[in-house]
C-alpha cells in the first residue's frame, strides 16, 4: 500500500470509529450506518407507511431493507435485490443477481404476480475506481437504470428515493426524475457525511403514462 493511501486508511478508520451512526447502528442492530439516512428522509417527506410493496435496489448488505421492513409491517412486502448475496432478515425477500437481466426481472415478476409497486429505492453506488470522472459517470448511470426500472415497476402516484452525486450528469438526471414525477425534492440527511458528494432525490406522485 501507498503511503499516501495508508494516511487515508487511517484517517476513515479513526472516523469510521468514533461515528456516532455507527455506534447507533449496532446498537439497535442495523447492518450498517446507512439505516439511519433513510430514517432520517422518511421522517422528513414520510415515504413510508404499513402495507406498502416496496423493491430495495442494490440493498447490500441490508440495512434500508431492515428499516423498509420495519415500516411497512406485516402487510407490507420488501423484495431485495442486489448482486451481492443478502444474509437473510426477517420480512425481506431477496434476489440475487443484476436487475437488468431476465432471470432476476422474471424472478421479480413472479413474486409481483401483476402488482405494481408502491415504493422503489435504491442507496446504488459504483465500486470507487479513484478516476473522478469515471466514478461520476457509472453512478450516474445507476442512477438511469434505478428510474428506468421505477418506470416498468411503479403505480401512478407511487414514489422513488435514489441516491446520485452531485457533478456531471447530475442535472440532466434530475431533469429526467422531474419529468417522470409530480414533485422531487433533493435531500442530505444528517447521516449523509459531510464531505460526501451524495445527495438523495425523492421523487413523488409517478406520471405512469397508460
Amino acid at each position: 500500500m501507498k503511503k499516501g493511501s495508508s494516511k487515508v486508511g487511517s484517517s476513515w478508520m479513526r472516523e469510521h470509529v468514533n461515528d456516532h451512526f455507527v455506534h447507533q447502528a449496532k446498537a439497535k442492530g442495523y447492518r450498517s450506518r446507512a439505516a439511519f439516512k433513510l430514517i432520517q428522509i422518511d421522517e422528513k417527506d414520510r415515504l413510508l407507511s404499513p402495507g406498502m410493496w416496496v423493491v430495495d435496489l442494490g440493498a447490500a448488505p441490508g440495512s434500508w431493507s431492515q428499516v423498509l421492513a420495519e415500516r411497512v409491517g406485516p402487510g407490507g412486502r420488501v423484495i431485495a435485490l442486489d448482486l451481492l448475496p443478502l444474509e437473510p432478515l426477517a420480512r425481506v425477500e431477496s434476489i440475487q443477481g443484476d436487475f437488468r437481466e431476465s432471470e432476476p426481472l422474471a424472478r421479480l415478476n413472479s413474486a409481483l404476480s401483476g402488482r405494481k409497486l408502491d415504493l422503489v429505492v435504491s442507496d446504488m453506488a459504483p465500486n470507487i475506481s479513484g478516476i473522478a470522472s469515471s466514478d461520476q459517470a457509472r453512478s450516474m448511470d445507476l442512477c438511469e437504470l434505478a428510474l428506468e426500472f421505477a418506470r416498468d415497476n411503479l403505480r401512478a402516484d407511487g414514489v422513488m428515493l435514489v441516491k446520485a452525486f452531485q457533478g456531471s450528469g447530475y442535472p440532466e438526471f434530475l431533469a429526467q426524475m422531474r419529468q417522470a414525477f409530480k414533485t422531487v425534492v433533493s435531500r442530505k440527511p444528517e447521516a449523509s457525511r459531510g464531505r460526501s458528494a451524495e445527495i438523495y432525490l425523492v421523487g413523488k406522485g409517478f406520471l405512469r403514462k397508460t
